[in-house]
């Protein structure tokens, strides 16, 4: 039988696969991708705890119905993705490498050159699926920094172990992490 996590977040309950991500760690997996109904019942209270921004971005690919969702509650017209890898239409791409705790090895986050000059000066609120570690969201603000954006928020559905004590983000709920003993 397989170890399961409940959760309920936004009026919305979830039965969480427990993986192993490391010899001494598992994490409950949430996967927003697809699942519509969590995505449209948590981005109204997110909105709600937003400070007033311009521009909204996330990484790709988990948090993108999110960002998606998210600004179009705000009516702004566009979001802001950082892509995993250079893509040939790229103008003079920002980038910058993470380690995540899901990714668990090097990965480039990128940011077009065109969207960065539409970032600079302006209010930023990262938005994210799940805030862990910190490293991604620390990666995308520094991308938002080097385009001269000012970032104003950091949020996600969930903080996950440690990141909840955080004073820094705004998050819906908690997850636990789940050591192994």
């Amino acid at each position: 039988m397989e170890k399961t996590y409940t959760l309920e977040v936004a009026g919305v309950t979830r039965e969480l696969p427990i993986m192993p991500i490391a010899e001494d760690l598992s994490i409950a997996s949430f996967v927003i991708l697809g699942d519509a109904e969590l995505v449209a019942a948590a981005a109204p209270l997110l909105v709600e705890k937003l400070p007033e921004v311009d521009v909204l971005i996330t990484a790709e690919a988990k948090g993108i119905p999110l960002v998606y969702e998210v600004a179009r509650l705000l009516k702004l017209k566009k979001y802001y993705v950082a892509r995993k890898s250079i893509k040939p239409y790229m103008e003079s791409p920002l980038v910058n490498e993470v380690v995540s705790i899901t990714t668990q090895k090097a990965q480039v986050l990128c940011l077009d050159g065109a969207d960065a000059k539409e970032i600079a000066g302006k209010r930023v609120a990262i938005i994210d699926d799940v805030i862990s570690t910190g490293k991604s969201l620390q990666a995308i603000e520094d991308l938002v920094v080097q385009a001269g954006g000012n970032v104003v928020a950091r949020a996600a559905i969930l903080a996950e172990g440690n990141a909840a004590e955080r004073t820094d983000i705004l998050f819906l709920q908690e997850l636990p992490l789940f050591p192994h003993k």
